[in-house]
């Protein structure tokens, strides 16, 4: 890895909390959950257009019948994504939809076993069972407070399962494509398909307080192209492992902002199942010679 005049962790915090603001802006507008989304990507879109057709604008030409039905399918899913987790954001508790999102590497490595025959290991498949009875703690204390705290669990769950869907169809994509031209392919399909889905439902496009487009705005600048573009730039400096596990940590950002700003306590069985999650997620991540090493470390110490 090379080094960096600006210590890789620093950009790492600022991504994390720029994602951990995703759910509180949502929430904080007052629109439905498919324009929230479509205002998103569509300011992204534009955001990015300058810069993809000042440099970009040839590797368009060579993407291929598959690569536009690929990136198509993981924009749709993205799409969709976003609508559901919006949506159940309606319904639970920030810290209960943060939560059950990060679940998506636990969907990935079903993906990955299925899509491209990547072996699974006793470490993931323990992860795996760890994290789900996590979620399941999480989901039966929504269930004692409100049928609709356990729907908008399972929209959060299907949102989950969705976005990654759209990482595995990008999988083979972006061997092909920088990461510039996938993003404005994807996130093109994806606004294209949430303007559909919004006209589809008969949802306003407007006219929203100043206050509401300041949000879609932030939405689109912050967690979008601020977030995940900081997570990139860190990638030549450090593992995708310090990533992932950094990313873990955002519901423990929404969490604490979500208690400041819109008073969301959390109960016992929250905390207990969100800390499951982690500890399964965590699991998952870490390397195998990480694990072993510290077996025999205390093998040791014995």
């Amino acid at each position: 890895m090379e080094k960096s005049a600006v210590h890789p962790y620093i950009p790492i915090a600022i991504g994390v909390i720029s994602v951990s603001l995703s759910a509180i802006f949502v929430k904080m507008a007052n629109a439905d959950a498919g324009v929230i989304a479509f205002y998103r990507m569509l300011f992204s879109v534009l955001i990015m257009a300058p810069f993809f057709f000042y440099k970009y604008t040839g590797e368009i030409k060579r993407l291929s019948c598959r690569d536009w039905i690929f990136s198509s399918i993981a924009g749709i899913f993205l799409a969709f994504h976003f609508i559901l987790w919006f949506e159940s954001l309606n319904y639970t508790s920030v810290a209960s939809s943060t939560v059950l999102v990060t679940l998506q590497p636990l969907f990935a490595f079903v993906g990955t076993y299925y899509f491209f025959k990547e072996r699974l290991s006793i470490k993931t498949i323990l992860s795996g069972l760890i994290a789900i009875a996590g979620s399941v703690l999480i989901s039966w204390g929504d269930f004692k407070i409100s049928g609709s705290a356990l729907y908008g669990d399972m929209l959060a769950l299907i949102a989950c399962a969705l976005v990654t869907a759209y990482l595995l169809f990008g999988q083979d994509v972006r061997q092909r494509l920088s990461l510039v031209t996938y993003t404005f392919v994807v996130y093109g399909v994806t606004t294209v398909t949430l303007f559909f889905y919004v006209l589809f439902k008969g949802e306003s496009f407007g006219p929203y307080p100043a206050m509401d487009w300041l949000w879609f705005l932030l939405l689109a600048l912050i967690p979008n192209l601020l977030g995940h573009t900081l997570f990139n730039w860190s990638l030549k400096y450090v593992s995708t492992n310090v990533i992932s596990i950094a990313i873990l940590f955002e519901p423990v950002g929404a969490t604490i902002l979500a208690f400041y700003i819109f008073n969301e306590y959390l109960i016992p069985s929250q905390i207990i199942g969100g800390i499951i999650v982690i500890i399964g997620i965590l699991l998952f991540v870490l390397d195998d010679k990480w694990i072993k090493k510290l077996f025999r470390q205390k093998s040791l110490d014995l």
